[in-house]
């Protein structure tokens, strides 16, 4: 049986705010542990007990982190921590707000009143490289002359042809990716992009906005999404904390 106190207990890190009069959230965190802030200066984090030093990355887990960072971005704003981390003590987590303290304040203030938007563009087609073929003249005509050959492709053939639809995939994600972003970005505060996660992927885009200018992003996403025909597949979530627009590196 685990006898370590409350005292004795690690701190788990969800989330960085400014010093905030509210000192508890209530049972939220993971396991059903209080939620409350430790301050330090003109920072505070939020934190909850816990008795690991590590932590599983357990469905469980990571609903429940993400669950107490959306509740705070309701009510303030914050610089979402990875998950997983955590504080020895309550000293070593004002120790990390001291440390940081000047970057804190500096992120705080460039995302203050702003949410994090995604939009997911796909090709929405059952083979992607038949899809370029389609498109692509000189694609067709390398794929037909390495597939016409009598003895068959060469592993130098095969390799040539994949190389042209990299190249071909990478030049259409960009033109495309320049499109969007030229509706969105009067919309946004500022737009970055991930590396797409499979060959379908057009973009992924994460895109920092003012917190009541959602109608006008998504009305963007519906004005973008014009540009493109029915082989195009428009996907927008949020509003999420800015993950992406912020840089809290913990070393603990």
């Amino acid at each position: 049986m685990n006898t370590r106190t409350r005292h004795e207990a690690g701190r788990y890190l969800y989330a960085i705010a400014g010093a905030v009069e509210r000192p508890a959230y209530g049972d939220i965190g993971i396991d059903g542990a209080p939620v409350y802030t430790v301050s330090q200066g003109p920072v505070a984090a939020v934190v909850s007990d816990i008795t690991e030093k590590r932590i599983r990355p357990e469905r469980k887990n990571l609903v429940a982190h993400h669950a107490v960072v959306k509740r705070l971005m309701e009510e303030t704003t914050v610089l979402p921590v990875a998950f997983g981390t955590i504080a020895g003590s309550p000293k070593a987590v004002q120790a990390i707000l001291k440390e940081n303290s000047a970057a804190f304040v500096e992120q705080l203030d460039r995302v203050r009143g702003k949410v994090e938007m995604g939009l997911r563009v796909t090709w929405d087609v059952p083979n992607i490289f038949e899809y370029f073929v389609n498109r692509h003249r000189e694609l067709a005509e390398l794929r037909d002359s390495v597939l016409g050959k009598q003895r068959g492709p060469s592993q130098e053939d095969k390799i040539e042809l994949g190389r042209r639809f990299d190249r071909l995939l990478a030049q259409d994600r960009e033109r495309h990716t320049d499109t969007v972003i030229e509706v969105l970005a009067p919309r946004c505060v500022d737009i970055k992009q991930n590396q797409p996660r499979e060959e379908r992927e057009v973009m992924h885009l994460a895109c920092l906005i003012d917190r009541d200018a959602r109608t006008a992003f998504e009305d963007g996403v519906f004005e973008a999404a014009k540009r493109f025909d029915n082989y195009f597949a428009f996907d927008f979530n949020g509003p999420w904390a800015p993950h992406h627009f912020v840089d809290v590196a913990l070393e603990v």
